[in-house]
């Protein structure tokens, strides 16, 4: 990836259609949107809108129809699927709802998770993943699983894991969503000092009072991009 490039990402034109039968469904219908380095963004729309499609094609789970994305400057859109998950690992945090952790493993193996895939060592995973539980303020709960953990704290592990291999973008979906407001306020205030660390966040959220939290909002409306600010 070109360190050249201004923009963290830039998609022009994006198109996403799907088969549905004898119908097509057109969830992206031409969207184009650029997001610079360290910006943080609320991505925002009814359902229906096009937001989580442009997230997925974003984390690269998901190709565009047509159209291009070019993530730190390189055009990822058209990659083959072993490098599409390459540029996931190196490149991307995920930071889903519904956590996706795995429930077997502790905290810190749930941390170090995409660096085994990366095949580092398990003295600097455990290392890493340490540093990161770290700054959640989880340090404390490096042996425990999931499951021993409350709603807030296993999103706190998320986050870690998210932020284990220095990704270029952080890609929040709903971080949120399954949280009462105290836990929703701790969350929102790591993603904004991670913002004032230089992260780039790009977060679809509907709840206006977690969009405040982003210097940015894109709105969504059939599959277009309605409003940037």
């Amino acid at each position: 990836m070109t360190e050249a490039s201004r923009y963290a990402i830039e998609v022009e034109n994006l198109v996403k259609t799907y088969d549905m039968g004898a119908e097509q469904v057109h969830a992206l219908r031409g969207v184009s949107a650029r997001f610079e380095k360290g910006s943080f963004w609320a991505v925002m729309g009814s359902s229906g809108s096009g937001k989580s499609t442009m997230l997925q094609i974003l984390g690269c789970l998901d190709r565009p129809t047509s159209g291009n994305y070019r993530l730190d400057g390189r055009e990822v859109s058209r990659l083959e699927d072993d490098d599409l998950s390459d540029v996931r690992l190196k490149y991307l945090g995920f930071v889903f709802q519904s956590f996706n952790l795995i429930p077997q493993l502790t905290v810190a193996e749930n941390i170090a998770l995409p660096l085994y895939y990366q095949g580092v060592s398990e003295e600097e995973c455990f290392k890493r993943a340490t540093e990161y539980a770290d700054y959640v303020g989880l340090i404390e709960r490096l042996k425990h699983r999931p499951n021993q953990l409350s709603g807030g704290q296993q999103q706190r592990v998320a986050i870690a894991r998210a932020l284990a291999t220095n990704p270029v973008v952080i890609l929040a979906d709903e971080p949120t969503g399954n949280l009462d407001t105290a836990m929703s306020v701790e969350i929102m205030n790591l993603f904004t000092d991670l913002h004032r660390k230089g992260k780039t966040i790009i977060m679809v959220t509907h709840e206006e009072d977690i969009a405040a939290y982003a210097e940015h909002r894109l709105v969504m409306r059939d599959g277009l991009v309605k409003e940037v600010r």
